[in-house]
């Protein structure tokens, strides 16, 4: 009988430790909204541009010399390729990354930059997981999931331990309240487990929000048929893990949903007043803060997961919308 391995708190303070021997903390930085002091994790400032690269060191660093000596295999839009890129290039590791051809060309120039091999597929059309899993069979190499994997898990929640160590650094105390980007899930779960006493909200694009249903009912419910176009790339995925699912389960964790026009909100307001470029799917959970969906409260960390943009895309996410769309929050000038 396999006996499949699950994340554990342990797990997330053993990630935070590689993290830590390897890079700075990625900054915090904060704002007040509606009078509350809101604690902002910039992911978007890693080397590769996204928290990703976590997970991937965690997981890569766990592999034996025969396993290193193989490869590894990814899918991936964009984020969890150049994270997985990143860490094989440090650990002299062959890597092979299944990325959709509409893949943003940042996320994909990048990922070749940092000497991976890229092989396409059309996300409409064809199945990522079956194409990297037969690669990998092929190959004798190691597949490496962009969520559904306990070491992947695990590492992406040392943000949360970073977070929490910040924010206690400048008097705002233990984050009693996390707001995350959701797509797989693999942020939400790891943080969840190394953060156990805070409270769990996942945000994903609306039309995307399978982990949101799925939480609600108590069961994994996919994506449904023809879902809307969204530019959250990193957060389209189709169905949630077992692994993840179950983690924020336990933890009662809630989702909402975002439209692209908060989502746009989102990514002019991080620009303006914390001076940071943040991808659709890394805005997702400020978009959920500005728009009301989530209330702002003492205690509160927002992560901001990404920043790599398709620079077309962001200059016309910056554009002025229609007057309906979302109002800022008052805002004071603090930051740190």
């Amino acid at each position: 009988m396999t006996i499949v391995r699950q994340p554990t708190r342990a797990g997330v303070r053993d990630a935070a430790a590689k993290i830590a021997a390897i890079l700075p903390p990625s900054p915090l930085f904060t704002q007040e909204i509606n009078g509350v002091t809101i604690a902002f994790k910039a992911e978007s400032l890693q080397p590769i541009g996204a928290f990703k690269l976590r997970g991937a060191w965690h997981r890569l660093t766990a592999l034996d010399d025969h396993q290193r000596a193989k490869g590894v295999v990814a899918f991936s839009s964009g984020n969890h390729a150049q994270g997985v890129a990143w860490a094989a290039k440090r650990l002299g590791i062959p890597a092979t990354i299944v990325m959709p051809s509409d893949a943003p060309r940042a996320k994909r120039d990048g990922t070749l930059a940092l000497g991976a091999e890229v092989v396409p597929y059309d996300r409409m059309t064809e199945d990522r997981v079956r194409i990297a899993a037969e690669l990998a069979e092929a190959r004798g190499a190691v597949l490496v999931p962009s969520f559904d994997d306990p070491w992947i898990i695990e590492g992406q929640g040392s943000a949360g331990i970073e977070a929490r160590r910040q924010m206690e650094a400048i008097g705002l105390g233990e984050p009693t309240h996390v707001v995350i980007p959701c797509g797989g899930g693999g942020l939400a779960a790891g943080i969840a487990l190394g953060l156990s006493e805070a409270r769990i909200t996942v945000v994903e694009p609306e039309g995307w929000d399978d982990m949101r249903r799925s939480l609600e009912a108590s069961w994994i419910e996919p994506v449904g048929p023809n879902p809307p176009p969204t530019a959250c790339d990193a957060l389209q995925t189709p169905v949630v893990s077992p692994l993840t699912f179950e983690v924020l389960a336990r933890r009662d964790a809630k989702g909402v949903a975002v439209s692209e026009a908060e989502v746009r909100a989102a990514q002019r307001w991080a620009a303006s007043k914390l001076h940071l470029v943040v991808e659709p799917g890394g805005a997702v959970g400020l978009a959920a803060l500005l728009a009301g969906k989530v209330a702002a409260e003492p205690g509160m960390l927002v992560i901001l997961s990404g920043g790599n943009v398709d620079i077309d895309a962001y200059a016309r996410a910056l554009a002025p919308e229609p007057a309906e769309a979302p109002a800022f929050p008052a805002l004071s000038e603090s930051e740190s």
